[in-house]
């Protein structure tokens, strides 16, 4: 059965539980549980974690402690019966721990480490408290260690500071506010010192002097380790100080076996000695420790002939020293005691012995032997502090070793009562004795002996020194052969005090033979007696004896006999006759010298106090001795006060009228002496003798006379010292007073009381008579009040004995009644008056309700008029705190109201008007100074709050109901709230407490809370009709919202527990405040409209608290004041405006939440729904909405470690929500700044400059005066304007953007034209003028575009499923800008395909990107189209304000035709229009359009041929302006790429699929087109006629063969294509060449299966290839289905960058969206290869290094692969082989793109599954001319069995038995597809011959290798190249040319024909992917087109055309054309591949 528990209630777990039985509790080890029910084992209960989940657990798992139980039953609580401080221990544990680990995270791991030895220690401690086994003094020592851990982990760990006293946590309802402000103070106090703080509440008055704290030494002597002595030791220790030469302690001494052993046995381990009452000054002092050895032994130690070995000498041996300064920081940190060696250094002179400590400390080692080992004196060390009763009780251990007590020699600072001390110090000093006839001097040994009167030895009155016991006799050290010896030692008599008087000290000197008999000769004596006739003491002085002669037959058995001789030269003096006759002589010759000091509280040396004890002996003296009394020493008083005090009571008695004021004056004298701190601690005695040995029982009547007449004549007398003394001594002379009448009561029944009554009234009378004077005249009168002041409130508790609480009060209220009640006094008086009150406050009798009564109207008076004039305010707050801390301890047991009322009606008002006279003090100086004076700082203010604080927690309802009773008018009620509204507001906004004093600021709210409840009412019943005051009402509110959001009160940021312990001791305090507004809110009935907008910021800034409660509460408001606005003005247009305004400040600090968000939008709508103006107020809820999202996106955006990108999106998405939808013109040009900011910050200088752009045009150009905004000053419109437009100049120029810039320098041209400002406009044109030469002079990159998709819900508002594209960074491409994308969207998953995603992914849950790159569409064809407009003009205007781009998807349509699959291949072209065009004020920007067409796969084929044509044209053009400096081999490769591939079967493709009769039959209406197509080819046939000739012209002798092989192969392809194109035949002359083609060359012509083509993104190395390697069709390259740069590799595929085929072993791509080696950006930036890099550097013989870098890197790549050994003509590489090798390998350099690591500019590519066209056909890879990029024509797929390797020099394929070293191998695997070299730069596919097709068709997004390759004239100047930054010129073909160029002549032979052939601007055709032509320029004068008329072709921006009847037919920029179909697109690309392998 479960019976309840009695006493097993409470206990911690000492095993973990799992709780694996039905309702088990799962418990952890160290939790606490609670305990209902037992059952066989088991317990019942909760665990104080989760105390409402209830469950079972085993009793043995748990220790039961004990507890007490309240209200027991179902809601029992319990409460561990522990210590304190342990619970506190046990819960800042639990605490820190999470904390604690926190640390590592944030890697502060210093402290994490410091923290966690503290928590070690914490643990430590907690256990020894809990063991039980501690003294008291030790549990107080544990928790003050405990506390101030628990403080500086908390404070380091920024938690609340835990106010203490003595160590236990202070309950705040138990202690005034006052005291718990004292208590926060002196905790932060301690945290800081890290020490304790013995009693938190330090006294503010009259600290009671403070007493040094006396040092000791412990010292101990551990052994003695020098044995070389082999004879028993004495070791003496004393303290020295070196400055004055002496030594300031007693000696301890230790006696020592030969063996350094103590002598006696019982004292091993217990040698050790404290030397005590060391003053701080001393710890000061150069403080050394000397130990002198003396031995005791032979007379000489290696002599043993010298004197019989029975006879021992005290001999001194050595000495040694340690400085204290030097050790005492190393003992003074630890509390144990500490070792240190002391060497023993031995004297060289015996002479100088007395002196060897100072030679050892000066180091004058010459003076002493050091010790020839390091043995000596090991010692221990121990610096103790505190007086010596504290001393025994802390370190009990060390008393009971039996330690030596080793006083001082003097008395220490604080001579303590009850320490008596009787000791006289004697030191030997020196001797000068006669030789006596001896050649040698004399062994002199002085024994002395203490005598008393009767000739008696006194017993064991000489002591050595501490540690042995005293002795009869003494026997000093003997000096060898030394007639003056000088001993300096100290000897110790402790006499007693009876036998001290009349004893003498007798010297014995004896000289020491070292003969056989070795006997001690006596040879003299002196004496000296130790009292003078006088009964004084002997002098502290050096005294010179008088020697007598004797010998040791000389008996002095009858001391008489010398006693009666003089002793010393005073004493001669004072006795002349002295009979010669007697037996002792005088040696006159010979002087003994011996100083003393006198230690003793019972002994005197001064005659005038002896004369005062002994007053009776000289009668008529008395007045004298009296009078002397001053003059004796404070020492000599105090040791015999008791003495002296009764002495004067007896004069007194003897005498009253004579003796009387003498008398009274002594007294007064000596009670003053015990202020003195060095007497301090007499009082005691003092009191102890009142109470105890006083016996004066008519004394009072005379003190009191005495003092009522020193009151009396106050007023006339001018010098009043006597009189200021009287009253400073006012304390004990009552207390004699009353102890007195005490006495005489007793002795007499109580007998003339009523004369004492009256007396002690009159006395009253005097002392309010000498207070009521008026002292401004006179400063000595001040001096004599303020003194009396300052004793007065002692003498209350005297009072008390005689005269009750009320009469008492009477008295003191009178008294302090009687001070003048002005405050300009002067200020002295002012501060002695209030510390008078103050400790009247403190006293005893302010502690009795009934005397307050009395006492608290007068107090409270002063302090009202000091207030009021704002005087000593910090004493003023003293007081008070003082009388609170009493009202409130008074509050818990009894009835305050009466005193509550009082100070209500005297200090509320006075009290708040100095808090607002402070504060606003302490903001008018921090705004002056940056900093508080002290007089205004947090101390002060803290006070006096806490006082207010104090009294308002007093108060109860009749309280306040009193108060506002009491106000005569509402005009003062009205002055009354705003001062308390204002000061309770200036609370929660000045921090009066620091942020980690919690439980102040919580007990502030609290109390502020309470009040506002009190007050409200009174506002609403006072001030709400026809009384309405908008003041107080807005001063109610702001009050109001100011409390709610109070940083303490925001629970959510706080831990669990401090949540816990909050809410269950104030609950939530914001939820009681939003009540009480609400209702405010609601009273106000018609007057809410005064607050509107006033109020919508504060109640905003509530409302966004995040308490669902306070929200709820709050939201509403919103709608009533849009309905009273409404009501008023029939539109809410100003609630409107104010809360956006406020909404954007307040969400950017970091205020409101997505819950905020839906919940306003919730409350908002229901409500509105019911009014008139619903649909006006649904809309405005929505757009507030709307703007919550933006407005919380940009700060999630701002706060977190977002990218650059995210928070520019953001502000530009907020920026254009200001503008469009909601006109709030200052917030976006607020926004326009910062987002101009982020773009700086991220180097965005284009568009930082679009962005300030937008400012600049709200301005116009007047003289309208602007204010100060932002960080512009207040200035005219036209200066900002101006300003403005030199800023977005000089952005443009940093971002390279001249042409935006050069319309603005002509706007300030204007103006400063029209203002005759001809400095400004020579400045702005010359501006101009650099920036056109800049234009034309500097390298500018071409940027790529991505179109990025924001799909899922995850994403922020305003990327939610939309589409943007966006400007990729230089030499971004798409790989590193997808990496960047999915690094800023770390959650997003990229999508694998390019099409439009449905609903299931825009609806879920989750962040998907799609991302393709796309190809730019210019507007400005005009440009493009221009023949003699540079490339580095036209390359701006291709990617620059461009608002549409396209992206081309391959796909087939109908039955496909394996044989040539170009007839179905269309292209699917997707056009995106942009909200805005680019660059603008963004990198990116939405798709606001998107427009789908398909393109056939005739007018694709028109694209493709047409762009090839024209770049062609551009390339020739080049070369025949000699743009292109000597290196041919562009020109070579793009030739070859086009006629190779045409004789290959590029055109020949097209030939096939659209010149066939079927087709024509089945597409009549293409017919227009086939024309045109027709009209191309044959153009390219013209064209490449001029290009050989141009080529013959240029070509290097050695590469002759090259050139007569392409002119075989154009035989070849015109002759194919001259039956379909007929007129062919009549080719230009210089092309004719003799060679014809060879059969072999195409081994066989296998169409490309279709299968086999990927899916191609348009980066991906696969894609690249394909394009670059169509090589037998150009149509074949249509088959590289292009599908959005998204590459799907079939699982044999892998993809080969064309232009990285060297160097990269493409892998299959693992994301679609990736392509697996980003081919460099270059290749992907639709730039003709040729754009890319001219090779024409002047450093042409740097090619052995540039070759190393673009060799492959070594993975297996035999060199054989390239070249296998089968392929030789001749066994011999042919001539023009090695010639063009030379040639691309010497002149030109590598340019490839700087993406490109070396590595990757030559790797061979791994092979992949295309079917080669030509099956012997392998690419040879081969450094371009191509600044390093390695081009190689394209090839169209062939089938090709495994294994056969074939290498394929296109034209001419010579075989070669080995590959020149020079060239970067190749493998190839077994694979039917030959990697091909790609072109470097350029992913275009080309036309070259045989790609064409894709070049059109395979366009943008996909690895298009099209037009933008090689089609286009111009191309982006790629970036220099990281290698070897190549020259501008190298780039961009342009700037070669310094003067625009010449109509191009393309062969000498026909110059007019070609003249008229010139095209028009032609749409340039993606060169073949094999081609490399030269970055073509502008588009050189070619042949114009046949069909020109019938076009107007609009170019665009990439050099392609755009045709005005069908835009979309436009090519890409880079559209990668896989393989090509057509015979001369074979013969182009194998042409170029022989090129390239040459």
């Amino acid at each position: 059965m479960w019976s309840p528990t009695e006493e097993e209630k409470y206990g911690v777990v000492i095993c973990s539980f799992r709780g694996a039985v039905p309702q088990g509790l799962v418990l952890e080890l160290g939790e606490t549980v609670q305990i209902l029910e037992k059952c066989e084992g088991w317990y019942r209960g909760v665990s104080i974690k989760k105390p409402n989940v209830k469950g079972i657990f085993p009793a043995n798992y748990i220790h039961l402690k004990k507890a007490i139980v309240s209200n027991r039953g179902q809601y029992e609580t319990v409460v561990p019966l522990e210590d304190s401080v342990v619970t506190e221990v046990t819960a800042t544990l639990q605490e820190w721990a999470v904390l604690w680990k926190q640390l590592y995270v944030k890697h502060k791991v210093d402290l994490f480490y410091k923290l966690r030895h503290v928590m070690n220690e914490l643990i430590d401690l907690r256990r020894q408290l809990l063991s039980g086994h501690l003294t008291q003094d030790q549990v107080r020592e544990v928790k003050r260690h405990l506390t101030v851990r628990l403080d500086w982990g908390n404070e380091h760990l920024g938690l609340d500071l835990v106010p203490r006293k003595d160590f236990e946590v202070v309950d705040s309802d138990q202690i005034s506010v006052s005291d718990l402000y004292k208590m926060h103070l002196s905790s932060r106090h301690s945290v800081q010192q890290s020490t304790s703080q013995v009693d938190t509440i330090r006294q503010r008055h009259g600290d009671a002097c403070r007493m040094p704290v006396p040092h000791h030494f412990f010292l101990s002597l551990k052994s003695f380790t020098y044995n070389t002595i082999g004879e028993d030791t004495d070791v003496f220790f004393s303290l020295y100080d070196v400055r004055e030469g002496k030594q300031i302690s007693e000696r301890f001494m230790v006696r020592l076996n030969k063996n350094g052993g103590p002598r006696n046995p019982e004292k091993i381990d217990r040698m050790c000695a404290l030397f005590t009452d060391l003053s701080s000054k001393d710890m000061k002092r150069d403080l050394y420790i000397v130990a002198h050895v003396i031995r005791i032994g032979r007379m000489l130690l290696n002599d043993s002939k010298k004197g019989p070995p029975h006879l021992h000498y005290r001999r001194p041996y050595g000495c040694a020293v340690l400085s204290i300064m030097d050790v005492l920081q190393s003992i003074s940190e630890i509390k144990e005691e500490k070792d240190f060696v002391l060497k023993v250094y031995t004297c060289n002179n015996e002479n100088e012995w007395c002196q060897i400590h100072e030679n050892i400390i000066r180091k004058s080692s010459t003076k002493y032997t050091a010790p020839s080992s390091n043995y000596g004196l090991i010692i221990s060390l121990q610096l103790l502090r505190g007086d010596m009763e504290q001393v025994r009780r802390e370190n009990p251990m060390i008393f009971n070793r039996g330690v030596s007590v080793t006083r001082k020699l003097g008395f220490p600072d604080v001579i303590m009562p009850g320490d008596i001390r009787n000791d006289l110090y004697l030191t030997l000093e020196k001797g000068d004795f006669e030789r006596g006839g001896k050649s040698v001097q004399k062994n002199i040994e002085v024994t002395m002996y203490v005598l008393y009167a009767d000739g008696e030895i006194l017993k064991d009155c000489i002591s050595l020194g501490s540690g042995e016991p005293s002795r009869s006799a003494y026997h000093s050290f003997v000096l060898y052969h030394n007639n003056s010896p000088r001993w300096g030692e100290i000897i110790k008599l402790p006499i007693p005090i009876d036998r001290f008087r009349g004893s003498h000290l007798r010297f014995e000197f004896r000289h020491c033979s070292t003969k056989d008999k070795g006997e001690k000769k006596l040879f003299g004596f002196a004496f000296t007696p130790l009292m003078r006739d006088d009964g004084t003491t002997l002098s502290d002085d050096i005294h010179e004896l008088y020697v007598y002669k004797c010998d040791e037959n000389s008996t002095f058995n009858n001391h008489a006999l010398y006693l009666g001789l003089p002793c010393c030269k005073e004493d001669y003096n004072g006795c002349p006759n002295i009979p010669s006759s007697l037996i002792f002589q005088r040696s006159t010759k010979e002087s003994f010298s011996v100083s003393t000091q006198l230690s003793s509280t019972k002994l005197t040396q001064n005659v005038d106090l002896l004369a005062l004890l002994k007053w009776k002996a000289y009668p008529d003296r008395v007045m004298d001795i009296l009078g002397r009394l001053r003059h004796v020493s404070g020492e000599e008083i105090v040791k015999f006060l008791q003495d002296i005090l009764d002495t004067l009571f007896v004069v007194l008695d003897d005498n009253t009228e004579k003796y009387g004021l003498l008398v009274f004056q002594s007294l007064v004298f000596i009670i003053n002496l015990l202020r003195d701190s060095k007497y301090f601690h007499f009082r005691p005695v003092m009191d102890t003798y009142i109470q105890k040995h006083f016996a004066g029982a008519l004394a009072y009547k005379e003190l009191i006379r005495c003092l009522k007449w020193y009151m009396d004549r106050s007023a006339e007398l001018v010098r009043q010292d006597h009189i200021q003394e009287a009253m400073r001594a006012l304390e004990y002379l009552f207390k004699f007073i009353v102890q007195s009448r005490i006495l005489y009561s007793r002795a007499t029944c109580g007998m003339e009381e009523e004369q004492f009554r009256s007396s002690i009234q009159e006395l009253f009378q005097s002392i309010r008579f000498v207070l009521s004077l008026d002292s401004r005249s006179s400063e000595t009168l001040i001096f004599t009040q303020a003194a009396l002041l300052n004793s007065f409130p002692a003498i209350f508790d005297e009072l008390l004995q005689m005269f009750t609480v009320q009469e008492v009060a009477e008295f003191v209220r009178g008294t302090l009644g009687s001070m003048p009640s002005t405050v300009h006094i002067g200020q002295s008086m002012d501060v002695v008056k209030l510390q008078s009150i103050a400790r009247t406050v403190d006293s005893r009798l302010f502690s009795f309700s009934e005397s307050r009564r009395i006492l608290l109207p007068v107090v409270l008076h002063h302090i009202h008029l000091h207030l009021r004039q704002q005087k000593e305010l910090l004493i003023c707050s003293g007081i008070l705190s003082s009388i609170f801390s009493i009202i409130k301890t008074s509050s818990l047991e009894g009835d305050v109201v009466e005193e509550v009322e009082m100070m209500v009606e005297s200090l509320l008002d006075v009290l708040l008007q100095t808090l607002l006279t402070i504060m606003s003090k302490s903001q008018s100086q921090e705004a002056v100074r940056g900093q508080r004076c002290p007089q205004c700082t947090a101390e002060i203010t803290g006070e006096y709050v806490s006082c207010l604080l104090s009294l308002l927690r007093q108060m109860s309802d009749t309280h306040f109901q009193h108060l506002l009773d009491n106000f005569q008018s509402k005009d003062e009620l009205k002055e009354f709230l705003l001062k308390i509204f204002c000061v309770f507001r200036n609370l929660m906004k000045m921090s009066v407490f620091p942020r980690d004093w919690m439980v102040m600021r919580l007990l502030t709210s609290n109390i502020i809370v309470t009040t506002v409840q009190y007050l409200s009412s009174a506002l609403h019943k006072n001030f709400t009709e026809t009384d309405f005051d908008f003041k107080v009402w807005n001063s109610y509110f702001s009050l109001a919202v100011l409390f709610i959001n109070q940083p303490s009160l925001q629970l959510e940021n706080a831990t669990p527990a401090k949540r816990k312990k909050i809410l269950d001791k104030y609950g939530d305090m914001r939820v009681m405040m939003a009540y009480e507004l609400f209702s405010m809110w609601q009273n106000l009935g018609e007057h809410k409209i005064h607050f509107i907008p006033g109020m919508i910021g504060p109640f905003l800034g509530v409302t966004l608290v995040p308490q669902p409660e306070v929200r709820n509460i709050m939201i509403p408001i919103f709608h009533d004041m849009m309905d009273w606005e409404q009501r008023k003005n029939g539109n809410f247009k100003q609630v409107e405006a104010e809360l956006i305004d406020k909404l954007d400040s307040l969400v950017s600090e970091g205020k409101g939440d997505e819950n905020y968000r839906e919940l306003f939008s919730l409350l908002l709508l229901e409500k509105i729904e019911q009014e008139t103006w619903r649909e006006t107020g649904i809309s405005f809820v929505t757009s507030v909405t709307r703007l919550m999202e933006r407005l919380l996106d940009y700060r999630d955006c701002m706060k977190g470690d977002e990218t650059e990108n995210k928070k520019i999106g953001c502000t530009v998405n907020l920026m254009n929500f200001y503008k469009s939808e909601i006109n709030k013109e200052e917030m976006y040009i607020r926004y326009i700044h910062k987002l101009c900011d982020m773009h700086l910050q991220a180097e965005n200088y284009t568009e930082a400059a679009f962005t300030l752009l937008l400012y600049c045009e709200l301005l116009q150009w007047e003289d309208r005066p602007l204010r100060e905004f932002l960080h512009y000053p207040s200035q005219s419109e036209w200066q900002r304007k101006e300003g403005l437009c030199r800023k977005i100049i000089h952005y443009f120029n940093k971002g390279k953007s001249w042409e935006f810039g050069i319309p603005l320098c002509r706007e300030l041209a204007m103006q400063y034209e029209s203002l005759y400002d001809y400095q400004s406009l020579s400045w702005i044109r010359k501006m101009e003028a650099t920036y056109y030469d800049n234009i034309m002079e500097q390298q500018r990159l071409e940027p790529e575009f991505f179109r990025v998709g924001f799909y899922g819900r995850k994403f922020p508002f305003f990327l939610r499923n939309k589409e943007y594209v966006c400007r990729g960074h230089d030499y971004e491409r798409l790989e590193a800008f997808q990496q960047r994308m999915l690094s800023e969207f770390p959650q997003a998953i990229a999508m694998q395909h390019p099409n439009h995603p449905d609903d299931s992914i825009l609806q879920c849950d989750a962040q998907y990107l799609q991302i393709y790159a796309v190809t730019p569409i210019p507007d400005n064809i005009d440009v493009l189209q221009m023949d003699r407009v540079p490339d580095r003009i036209k390359s701006f205007y291709r990617v620059n304000n461009i608002r549409k781009f396209r992206y081309d998807r391959p796909f087939h349509k109908g039955p496909k035709d394996k044989d040539n699959e170009f007839k179905s291949l269309w292209i699917e072209r997707t056009t995106l229009t942009l909200t805005h065009s680019l660059p603008g004020i963004s990198r990116w920007f939405e798709v606001e359009r998107r427009e789908l067409v398909e393109v056939s796969p005739l007018e694709n084929a028109i694209q493709v041929v047409e762009n090839k044509n024209q770049e062609l044209r551009t390339l020739i053009s080049q070369y025949q302006h000699k743009q292109m400096h000597g290196n041919i081999n562009l020109l070579s490769m793009c030739l070859n790429g086009v006629i190779d591939a045409a004789v290959n079967g590029g055109i020949a493709r097209y030939q096939e699929a659209f010149f066939d009769k079927d087709y024509i039959t089945k597409h009549p209406g293409d017919a227009e087109k086939i024309t045109q197509l027709k009209e191309l080819m044959q153009e390219q046939v013209h064209v490449l006629g001029v290009g050989l000739a141009v080529h013959e012209k240029f070509v290097h002798p050695e590469m002759r063969p090259l050139h007569k092989k392409l002119i075989d192969q154009f035989q070849m392809m015109r002759s194919s294509l001259y039956h379909e194109l007929p007129g062919l035949d009549k080719l230009s002359p210089a092309c004719s060449g003799s060679s014809t083609p060879r059969s072999n060359v195409l081994v066989s012509h296998g169409p490309m299966s279709p299968e086999s083509i990927k899916l191609l993104h348009r980066h991906s190395p696969l894609n690249l290839l394909g394009s670059v390697r169509h090589s037998s069709s150009s149509l074949s390259s249509h088959t590289s289905s292009e599908t959005g740069n998204l590459v799907i590799l079939t699982d044999s595929s892998v993809g080969e960058a064309a232009e990285e085929m060297y160097h990269m072993q493409a892998s299959p791509s693992t994301s679609s969206l990736s392509s697996t080696h980003s081919a460099p950006s270059q290749m992907i930036n639709s730039a003709p290869s040729s754009a890319r890099g001219s090779p024409s550097l002047p450093d042409k013989y740097r090619h052995t290094r540039e070759l190393m870098m673009l060799l492959p890197t070594h993975r297996d790549r035999p060199s054989s692969a390239m070249y296998p050994a089968a392929i030789m003509e001749n066994g011999q590489p042919p001539n023009f082989q090695r010639a063009l090798m030379q040639q691309m390998i010497g002149p030109c350099k590598p340019c490839s793109d700087p993406n490109l690591s070396v590595a990757e500019k030559a790797v061979p590519a791994a092979p992949s599954s295309w079917s080669l066209d030509s099956g012997t056909r392998e690419a040879l890879p081969f450094l371009s001319a191509h600044a390093g990029s390695i081009l190689a024509p394209p090839v169209p797929p062939r089938s090709l069995p495994h294994g056969h390797y074939s290498l394929h020099f296109d034209a001419f394929h010579h075989q070669l038995s080995d590959a020149p070293p020079a060239l970067p191998a190749r493998t190839l695997r077994k694979s039917p597809l030959h990697p091909i070299p790609a072109s470097p730069t350029s992913p275009q596919s080309g036309l070259d011959g045989s790609n064409s097709t894709l070049s059109g068709s395979a366009s943008s997004g996909v690895s298009s290798l099209s037009e933008s390759n090689f089609g286009h004239s111009s191309e982006p100047p790629p970036r220099t190249d990281t290698m070897d930054s190549v020259p501008s010129q190298a780039w961009n073909t342009d700037e070669d040319l310094e003067t625009p160029y010449l109509p191009v002549r393309y062969s000498l032979s026909e110059p007019d024909v070609l003249e008229t052939l010139k095209s028009q601007p032609c749409r340039s055709h993606s060169a073949p992917s094999g081609v490399i032509p030269q970055d073509t320029l502008d588009p050189p004068a070619l042949p114009p087109k046949p069909y020109h008329s019938r076009l107007p072709n609009i170019e665009n921006e990439e050099g392609m055309i755009i045709e005005d009847d069908d835009k979309h037919r436009q090519l890409h920029r880079k559209v990668s054309q896989p393989v090509s179909g057509g015979k001369e697109e074979q013969a182009r690309v194998a042409w170029e591949h022989g090129i390239s392998e040459q």
